[in-house]
């Protein structure tokens, strides 16, 4: 065979068996999508194993912005990033602060909304919070969060009780295996301050806010390092959804403020 000719053939083999690969290279039109489902108003799963709430409704309409066929997968707070890491999903919209440690470990999105934490105690028991008026109370927080590294840097006499999830904190302050709590402004004020459980307590001291969506903080979406396609296309949807009104559609449906943090 003439070395050209067989030259060619070779080209041609090699061309088909790329082509293939590059017809696959990944275009996220499936997406799966990592939530806690345990976060109210933010996330929850009813009794029919639906999923909804705030970050629900959110990955929803980035999905549909995107094009894309998504699957939400329940997670337990503690292993989402590990999960994600380990590719049981693709990202992960539950509320998830944006820090410079998790940024060590997944890539994120822009902020898509950004509020202050705050504390929680029996009506008229505290009133400024400060080392002073703290010392000998325990503080519950929810572990693993930027709020337990606050009370940590800041309370280190206080006994702390971390818990796994935002919900147990006033679940745990109800219950009064604790003195005051460390939370979620909004899920204070949505769900546990309107609850019969709540009618007791009130918000004490000021809002802390511990990072501001315009300084990087905020929450955000989380994916895996390097994966920057699906990072541009999630900061593209929510740029749209925030700009062509769903976003503040979605906001209203569950809150009385907007919640963006612009």
């Amino acid at each position: 065979m003439n070395r050209k000719i067989f030259t060619h053939i070779l080209a041609l083999v090699a061309l088909a068996s790329v082509t293939p690969v590059m017809a696959q290279a990944p275009g996220w039109a499936k997406v799966r999508i990592g939530v806690e489902a345990n976060y109210p108003p933010f996330s929850q799963m009813g009794t029919d194993g639906k999923f909804s709430g705030f970050d629900i409704d959110i990955a929803n309409a980035l999905c549909a912005e995107m094009k894309a066929e998504c699957s939400l997968v329940s997670q337990e707070w503690d292993g989402m990033m590990p999960a994600l890491n380990a590719r049981k999903f693709d990202m992960i919209v539950a509320s998830m602060s944006i820090t410079e440690e998790r940024k060590k470990a997944a890539d994120f999105s822009d902020s898509y909304y950004d509020i202050p934490s705050t504390w929680i105690a029996k009506a008229g028991s505290i009133g400024e919070v400060n080392a002073a008026s703290l010392k000998g109370k325990k503080i519950i927080v929810t572990r693993n969060t930027p709020r337990a590294a606050f009370v940590q840097a800041n309370f280190k006499d206080n006994e702390m009780l971390l818990v796994a999830k935002e919900a147990d904190v006033t679940m745990e302050l109800a219950a009064g295996r604790g003195d005051i709590g460390f939370g979620s402004s909004l899920a204070a004020t949505a769900a546990f301050l309107k609850s019969p459980e709540g009618r007791t307590f009130a918000r004490v001291g000021a809002p802390v806010t511990l990072g501001s969506a315009k300084q990087g903080g905020g929450v955000g979406i989380a994916m895996r390092k390097g994966e920057e396609s699906l990072r541009l296309k999630v900061n593209a949807a929510l740029k749209t959804i925030t700009a062509n009104g769903v976003y503040k559609t979605i906001n209203d449906k569950y809150f009385d403020v907007n919640i963006r943090g612009e």
